[in-house]
């Protein structure tokens, strides 16, 4: 190694600047020549020279046209970049490293791309945009070479009702092209094959777009991701890269530099949410400024500082890896522009809500230039007083029920004892084998408790020849990763999973979700079946239901799939009819002042018949107590309907005394 220029900055030894390219051998001596003359450059050792590259402006960044990623190389001062090989006025103050967003998942994109990217395209529209970088085929390739998102209903969904609250509400948008998007993001859009906005993105692009804060609840599925990511990114585009703080003028005057400034951040509660949402704006961001990074717990803390250390404009993180980095020192909140909370009932649910209030409340992120968006499949109580407090002036966005499912999805509910479940959802695999008559991929989630079932589940499938693989949370980083892409891939058509799966993944082909082990909570239930039947495609749920475990989801388990315009089981409504005479027996218990014993004149006298009428007993002599006190009434002008088809009744020669009856 040279080391002639000992005066110039030098990385630190266990610290590497990461290129993609055929020779990773460049030594520091051209950083520090590089440095010294204030002309940073690239070398590859690919046979090109430097008569072949572009300069921009007094402080000249050196651009090599045989690259096949066309990194920069950050400098001390104002970069100016422009397409058209000829000086600019773009002043481009925070430079940005390259477009292939090395994430340490993907090969080395050299091999992927040895034509380079295509430069001085006549058709480019783009090309005289600032802060629009050429096309490249075979990164477009691998960002968005294998799409589905349309489905056979899907123009039925896009009937679904969509309400709105607030003050001066954006009407909502038709199409994209007609959208004021920025023209990358709608030439991202076309790339990745979306034809139509969801009834979520209608809404939702506008009103961010319009600067609002937002709460939005729509079903699982809908495209909530591409609701926020696109208006977030398209703002971004149009304003160009943000200003560094004066405190913080020597963020570039190295190659490593210790601390990020993103300007938008988007907190999901889930390792693999945070990725997926990750991998969706690396394809939205393509050709952009926009570098977008992730971090999580569960993979090594140092990885993660040097991707942030090469830049990051747009953070998706987990709550507790954010706060360690933030107290660290390694990202600054001072310029985000975009808070997005996914999942945010999901987050509260895990516990974060004490780190999300530290990281919007304690550190330096902006209150007044910031918008805050909130998107969710469920918004429980505790969820609108997080909005009370970090939204302002915000619109509430419901695309169907808060809460529901979606009709393309096909629910089925079979009693079954837990000694026969295994053989039933091995019938079931096998039926749905038998049935696929063509060569589509078709996956399918089983949903368990426990992490050892899991496990357990997963070997037994194994064993009779069904190709199976397992997540849950004792699963390092690497095999959750490896198998969630083994399934995606339909290498193993088959995964269980415990919860750590079941919010917010976007699993594309999967066409059946079996609840092995039913939640206690119906909101995890929509989160569960949710993972099929997205974006208007159709699929199957499957849930196995036993009484003596799945008891207490019962009644909203029945209100969800009557409002789906599902088949309800008659064993589900009879367990209903059972726990409404409970529960009023209860009640009669608590009223009753003779010693909180059971009145055994309160009887069970009618149910509701096919017809949906109340088919009344023979009036008897039968005294109740109401409010506390001894009443009576008389015979049948008393008989009413009561929920769930019970009703308590009295008879006697005097109702005159009827002061707190239940009818």
């Amino acid at each position: 190694m040279n080391n002639s220029a000992s005066n110039s900055p030098l990385p630190p030894r266990n610290q590497h600047f990461n290129r993609i390219g055929n020779n990773r051998s460049n030594s520091y001596s051209n950083f520090n020549t590089s440095f010294k003359n204030n002309k940073p450059f690239y070398n590859n050792n690919q046979g090109s020279n430097l008569s072949n590259s572009r300069s921009f402006g007094s402080n000249s960044a050196i651009w090599n046209d045989n690259k096949s990623d066309y990194q920069k190389k950050r400098g001390f001062n104002n970069r100016v970049f422009n397409n058209n090989n000829s000086n600019g006025n773009n002043n481009w103050n925070d430079t940005k490293s390259d477009s292939v967003f090395n994430n340490n998942r993907k090969a080395n994109y050299a091999k992927l791309c040895p034509n380079g990217y295509v430069s001085n395209d006549p058709n480019d529209k783009l090309a005289n945009i600032p802060f629009v970088r050429p096309r490249d085929e075979a990164l477009e390739e691998v960002l968005f070479g294998h799409q589905s998102n349309s489905g056979i209903n899907f123009d039925k969904y896009q009937d679904i009702p969509v309400e709105a609250s607030g003050r001066n509400i954006p009407d909502p948008i038709d199409s994209f092209t007609d959208s004021e998007l920025h023209e990358l993001m709608k030439f991202n859009i076309n790339l990745s094959g979306f034809d139509i906005p969801t009834p979520v993105q209608k809404s939702s692009v506008p009103i961010i777009t319009h600067g609002r804060d937002l709460m939005a609840c729509a079903q699982t599925g809908s495209g909530k991701t591409g609701a926020f990511l696109f208006p977030i990114l398209s703002s971004c585009f149009k304003t160009g890269p943000p200003t560094i703080p004066k405190n913080n003028t020597n963020r570039y005057d190295s190659y490593m530099q210790n601390c990020c400034y993103p300007v938008a951040l988007v907190l999901a509660p889930t390792r693999e949410l945070a990725i997926q949402i990750f991998d969706e704006a690396k394809k939205f961001s393509y050709r952009s400024w926009v570098k977008p990074c992730v971090v999580y717990g569960g993979q090594r803390m140092l990885d993660q500082v040097r991707e942030l250390q090469k830049g990051c404009d747009l953070l998706v993180a987990t709550p507790g890896r954010l706060c360690d980095l933030i107290d660290r020192g390694r990202i600054s909140l001072c310029l985000v522009r975009y808070l997005v909370l996914d999942e945010a009932d999901r987050m509260l649910d895990m516990g974060f809500e004490g780190q999300i209030r530290n990281i919007v409340e304690q550190n330096d992120m902006p209150t007044e230039d910031r918008q805050t968006l909130m998107f969710s499949a469920t918004f429980p109580s505790d969820i609108q007083i997080l909005a009370r407090d970090f939204l302002k002036d915000y619109i509430f966005l419901t695309i169907g029920r808060v809460g529901s499912t979606s009709e393309n999805i096909t629910q089925t509910v079979e009693y079954v004892e837990e000694d026969e479940k295994v053989s039933l959802l091995m019938d079931i695999l096998a039926a749905d084998e038998s049935q696929a008559n063509d060569n589509s991929l078709r996956l399918t989630l089983v949903f368990v408790e426990t992490k050892r079932q899991a496990d357990i589940l997963a070997n037994i499938l194994t064993d009779n020849n069904f190709q199976t693989t397992s997540i849950h949370g004792d699963r390092t980083q690497y095999e959750r990763e490896r198998a969630l892409d083994l399934f995606r891939r339909g290498v193993t058509p088959i995964m269980v999973a415990t919860a750590v799966a079941a919010r917010g993944l976007d699993i594309p082909n999967v066409t059946h979700v079996v609840n092995f082990d039913l939640p206690k909570d119906i909101d995890d239930y929509v989160h569960r079946i949710g993972r099929t039947g997205r974006a208007g495609n159709v699929g199957k749920a499957t849930a196995f239901f036993n009484i003596e475990h799945d008891k207490s989801i019962v009644k909203d388990l029945i209100d969800l799939l009557e409002e789906a315009k599902q088949d309800i089981p008659k064993f589900l409504l009879d367990i209903r009819l059972e726990m409404d005479y409970e529960q009023r027996a209860k009640q009669q218990r608590y009223h009753n002042r003779g010693g909180g014993a059971f009145n055994p004149n309160y009887r069970y006298i009618s149910r509701l018949n096919k017809n949906n009428t109340v088919d009344h007993r023979k009036d008897k002599e039968v005294t109740t107590y109401l409010s506390g006190k001894k009443t009576t009434v008389t015979s049948s002008n008393s008989m009413k309907a009561f929920n769930g088809g019970f009703i308590p009744y009295t008879s006697s020669a005097n109702a005159s005394n009827v002061e707190n009856s239940w009818f």
